[in-house]
């Protein structure tokens, strides 16, 4: 309202004018500009004096004023209400009634009296209705925090008449805490007269459930701009209130629940995301046929036994529980939870119920957790996904009062929904690893074969990953005249196609070895073989599991030569990080080896490199996931791994075990393969060399010659056999090879018999007739060595038999036994 007397008054040359009680005035000059404003006016408009004095009226005017439309009546009162423009915009509405004066000098003027209109006596008697029977809970509280007015519904769900409750404070009505809360939110209100909303939970009065209020607290403006009174206004959102937090835990269960693929802390997840929010205590128990890798079948009747996953409580330590995680409990035929998993169905259950007392009687220690604890409401939910009953998880309250409603039994089988996806995708994932772990170790060399060559020493480490088992593979494989080679590969991917694919290459690798190719001829032959399969498997690609990374199919590949009597080393590599060398000084480096492309890329060269290694020098050899890691690139890993090398342990699995602690993290992203080799070298007295001329007559001087040399070696027992078989390889060279021509003896851990000639032609064994004068030379040989076959190089071939000795059968049995 506007207060206008402030106007002057003839006589009175302030500007401000008397007030008469109830009304605003003001002075307007014959211009229509405002020469007098009273208090009044300025409570009812907001404009202080100085800003309207020598302003037009009709900047006060609003724009539905009958004045500012011309028409004068609305002046004398006949015209109604006028609005005029409050100073923060809004409409005022006054009856206005204009007297005309005249100032001290004569000059003619208007005083202008507002007043606000009453309002009828029917208005007020409808308002005075409509907030006593206001079905919210209404309530006006003045500065002291009393109770002025209460409407019918906060009489109602207070359980007190308005009488009884005028007067009273808050903390004489609600719960302390509510209390808190709603008198620092009026405090707050009344000193800054803008309203506030909040939200309590608590029982409106004794004995009701507790609900969540949305409460507004909002000023009550007089019309000089005080605020004596606050109203209250409450609002049950429980309804709301639940369904939001409903949806929060689900979306918490979607975020927080299959962070990893491991069975047992997915279940973890479940329990920790429900406790406090839904229940009080949570059990989940899983089929214990899941553990063992077989696909979980519930039983349709008898004792099931289910194996503890988790369990999480509000009280510390889960003292509800009576058996621990990882433990296998029995549950009877008659108990909910079994009756769940038969069915796929969940129940909900007062620990009155028919069920729950015949499963305290068969189970007379849970029967005792339920009366120590207080238990009161329980839910038994199973955990199924894709047509597979898992397990089953028991909810149980017992710290909170209310009871488990339908409405918790709907959300309590949506989180198992959704935890049981989780859980079996940990529990296929375990069965996939295992499977392709179990497929990895068979194909992997259990044992290394026997050698001299090098002193071996390996590691292997699956990957910890979603991504599943990789290809990484080794091996040691040895060769004709003493020699050895080391292999160290990697088939791209993951899965069980990576490890079957490191099985066939594998495979591939030891039986080109066994024809003796040169390293890099070896990698061409590998790369065609990679090549072959990739066209194989391209026709009839079928969709990944869910688990298997697909990819082409890549792999690299190293493999190193070493010969122990000439101390040399011969290397190809297929894309695979280079080997690491370490003398007897100490040096440590890597090779300098073109890496080649990856095996599967096709129709590009590889290329060997030779070296001379002194004895006792440490070869390493491994995977990219060595070196390569989350937190550095392979050029630091490289850097690390030298730097281990310098001082390696005088052990070589002290120096692996050294190697994959401080190169690797407690979980590795990729498989690793490791192999570490100390060279040994034979000496010049193991070996003995003759050149032989194209003639019959030097067998027996090439006989004379072997015995002789095996009698220094003290090999006796081994005469009759090596004669044999040096005669007949001789033989064959002079027969149908061409000069010129080599025998050599090697005395190693077997003894070897080489004979090498520059024809490229292989010999075969042939079956011979009865009447035949030849053709059974190498059936002798291969009747009489260990081993025998044929290695071709430059200068031609090289035909090698392996004869045992004496005290290699001795050693073998010991390393047997």
């Amino acid at each position: 309202m506007i207060d206008m007397h402030g106007a002057s008054t003839p006589g009175n040359g302030s500007g401000m004018l008397p007030e008469p009680a109830g009304s605003a005035t003001a002075v307007v000059d014959a211009q229509g500009i405002v020469t007098g404003w009273s208090a009044g006016a300025e409570r009812l408009l907001g404009y202080p004096y100085q800003e309207v004095v020598g302003r037009p009226l009709t900047d006060l005017l609003g724009p539905d004023s009958e004045i500012a439309k011309g028409c004068p009546a609305a002046l004398d009162g006949r015209g109604g209400t006028t609005p005029l423009r409050h100073r923060d915009g809004r409409p005022v509405e006054v009856r206005l009634r204009a007297y005309p004066s005249f100032d001290g000098e004569g000059r003619a003027q208007q005083l202008i009296v507002a007043t606000v209109p009453e309002q009828p006596p029917a208005d007020r008697a409808t308002a005075e209705e409509g907030f006593e029977q206001c079905h919210l809970p209404l309530m006006v509280y003045d500065r002291e925090l009393r109770v002025v007015r209460a409407s019918a519904g906060a009489t109602r769900e207070l359980g007190l008449t308005e009488e009884e409750m005028r007067g009273r404070r808050v903390t004489d009505i609600l719960p302390p805490h509510v209390c808190r809360t709603v008198e620092a939110g009026m405090r707050q209100v009344f000193g800054t007269g803008q309203p506030a909303d909040f939200q309590v939970r608590g029982s409106a009065r004794p004995g009701a459930p507790p609900r969540i209020w949305a409460v507004t607290v909002a000023p009550l403006t007089a019309p000089n701009g005080e605020t004596p009174h606050v109203q209250v206004t409450a609002l049950d959102v429980t309804a709301q209130y639940w369904a939001r937090e409903r949806l929060a835990l689900l979306n918490d269960v979607s975020t927080q629940v299959g962070s990893t693929l491991d069975v047992m802390r997915t279940a973890q997840e479940m329990a920790d995301v429900m406790v406090a929010r839904l229940a009080d205590f949570v059990t989940i128990d899983l089929l214990d046929s899941l553990f063992r890798g077989v696909e979980p079948v519930p039983s349709a009747s008898g004792t099931v036994a289910l194996r503890r996953a988790a369990q999480q409580s509000v009280l510390p330590g889960a003292p509800e529980a009576v058996i621990r995680p990882g433990d296998v409990d029995y549950y009877p035929e008659t108990a909910p939870p079994v009756r769940v998993l038969a069915t796929g169905r969940a129940s909900l259950h007062r620990t009155l119920d028919e069920a729950i007392r015949n499963w305290q009687v068969a189970d007379p220690e849970r029967a005792g957790v339920v009366w120590r604890f207080g238990i009161h409401s329980i839910m038994v939910i199973p955990l199924r996904a894709r047509g597979i009953t898992l397990g089953v998880s028991v909810i149980v309250r017992h710290q909170r009062p209310e009871p488990f409603e339908e409405d918790d039994l709907l959300l309590a089988q949506e989180i198992g929904a959704r935890a049981a996806v989780a859980v079996d995708n940990a529990r296929r994932y375990t069965l996939e690893r295992n499977t392709a772990l179990a497929l990895q170790r068979s194909l992997l060399p259990r044992r290394l074969a026997e050698q001299e060559a090098v002193e071996v020493a390996y590691r292997y480490l699956p990957a910890r990953t979603r991504a599943g088992l990789g290809g990484d593979w080794f091996d040691v494989i040895p060769l004709s005249g003493a020699r050895v080679a080391l292999v160290v590969g990697d088939v791209v991917g993951h899965g069980l196609r990576a490890s079957a694919t490191m099985g066939r290459l594998r495979t591939a690798v030891r039986t080109l070895a066994d024809v003796d190719l040169p390293t890099d001829e070896l990698l061409v032959h590998l790369d065609d073989l990679v090549t072959h399969l990739a066209a194989e498997e391209e026709p009839t690609a079928e969709p990944e599991p869910d688990f298997e990374i697909s990819t082409d199919l890549i792999a690299t590949c190293l493999y190193v030569v070493y010969d122990p009597v000439s101390r040399r080393c011969s290397a190809a590599s297929a894309g695979h990080p280079p080997p690491a060398v370490v003398t007897p000084d100490g040096t440590a480096d890597f090779i300098d080896i073109s890496p080649g492309p990856p095996l599967g890329v096709g129709g590009l060269p590889f290329e060997a490199v030779e070296w001379e290694l002194p004895r006792g020098s440490l070869l390493a050899l491994y995977t990219d996931g060595l070196i390569e890691g989350a937190k550095h690139d392979v050029g630091r890993g490289l850097t690390q791994l030298r730097r281990h090398l310098e001082e390696p342990p005088a052990s070589l699995e002290a120096l692996c075990d050294d190697l994959i602690r401080n190169l690797l993290p407690a979980q590795p992203q990729d498989d690793v393969a490791l192999l570490v080799a100390r060279t040994r070298a034979l000496d010049t007295d193991q070996v003995a060399t003759w050149d032989l001329p194209s003639d019959p007559a030097a067998v027996a001087r090439a006989r004379a010659e072997a015995l002789a040399r095996l009698s220094a070696w003290g090999l006796q027992e081994a005469a009759f056999t090596a004669e044999l078989v040096v005669s007949e390889l001789v033989t064959n060279a002079i027969r149908y090879g061409q000069p010129p021509i080599r025998l050599r003896l090697i005395h190693d851990v077997v003894l070897i018999c080489e004979v090498s000639d520059s024809s490229s032609s292989a010999p075969h064994l042939r079956r011979a007739r009865t009447f035949d004068e030849g053709g059974r030379g190498l059936l002798l040989v291969a009747q009489f060595a260990e081993r025998w076959g044929t290695r071709h190089h430059a200068a031609g071939k090289t035909i090698w038999a392996e004869i045992e000795l004496p005290d290699a059968r001795t050693r073998r049995a010991i390393r047997r036994s």
